[in-house]
């Protein structure tokens, strides 16, 4: 017998955050208490049971491209082929359509076979993909940043986050995605640079040229190097990597052993800077995306 219901009481949220914390190891799961504030009207929290047990987990909402649902059913191994995805999408695709959107669109372990093999059969097809780049630290020097320019944290200076922003957006502008990407100065200011110490905003004068945010992580010694963006009159000259070294440094000194990142196929720059850096790749996700209503036969 599979049962579907909203996550709704602290204990529910709890028992999402697990199905979330076993199938996505690397990333952070968040808190009960973070995904109360992110409810909005268009988010939907699901819990999947198998016979009376947790099975499953959804999450319904519109993506960062606004004519997008994203999707994301998972199930939990050792319940797997006995329907509980599929009821998962069922219903999360139902929450996509009263969304009014044409699309929806998941991400998909690309190491997965049978998550791949599952999302085809449901009509979704491979449009892009995320790149989860890795770096250890050691020591590490610190960072000199470009001649005619200063850098300046996120903690000594709050406000150039909210004036980071412009910069952001065009730098968004460029990813390498197949559709736009949109953030709100909401989310921008919620998610980006929560460890302000280690965000980095480069200077010219009083003119933002370059930010790197770092962002706190769940996993213990871990932090996330958040959007790293360069004006596009100050690229080529270092700066980003300058940026990055500045928060390697930081993160080194305040006893995180590891950085991740997460940058998009076809973004060879940046993964070049990564690299440079001595980042690795760790994990590809598949961007897949269906036209709605989705094909639930």
């Amino acid at each position: 017998m599979i049962g579907v219901r909203p996550a709704e009481s602290d204990a529910d949220l709890d028992a999402w955050i697990h199905v979330r914390r076993v199938i996505l190891p690397n990333e952070s799961a968040g808190t009960a208490e973070q995904l109360r504030a992110r409810a909005t009207a268009d988010r939907a929290l699901l819990l999947a049971e198998l016979d009376g047990t947790l099975a499953g987990s959804g999450l319904g909402d519109r993506s960062d491209m606004s004519s997008r649902a994203f999707l994301a059913p998972r199930v939990l191994p050792g319940r797997r082929r006995r329907g509980v995805g599929t009821a998962l999408l069922r219903e999360l695709a139902a929450h996509a359509l009263a969304l009014d959107v044409r699309e929806a669109v998941a991400h998909v372990d690309a190491r997965d076979e049978g998550s791949v093999a599952f999302a085809h059969r449901f009509g979704f097809e491979e449009v892009d993909r995320q790149v989860e780049q890795v770096r250890r630290l050691g020591a590490e020097p610190a960072a000199v940043p470009p001649s005619g320019l200063r850098f300046v944290t996120i903690a000594e200076r709050p406000d150039l986050l909210r004036q980071a922003y412009g910069l952001a957006l065009e730098g968004y502008a460029d990813l390498a995605t197949d559709r736009p990407a949109t953030v709100s100065l909401e989310e921008w200011l919620r998610e980006e640079a929560t460890l302000p110490e280690g965000s980095f905003v480069a200077l010219a004068g009083h003119e933002i040229v370059g930010y790197s945010g770092l962002c706190r992580h769940e996993n213990p010694g871990t932090a996330e190097d958040g959007l790293t963006v360069v004006r596009r009159d100050h690229r080529c000259r270092g700066l980003a990597t300058a940026l990055k070294r500045a928060e390697l440094a930081w993160a080194a000194a305040n006893r995180i052993r590891e950085i991740v990142t997460w940058t998009q196929h076809g973004n060879e720059g940046m993964r070049r800077v990564n690299e440079a850096l001595e980042f690795r790749t760790r994990d590809v996700s598949l961007t897949m995306a269906a036209s709605l209503p989705l094909r639930l036969e």
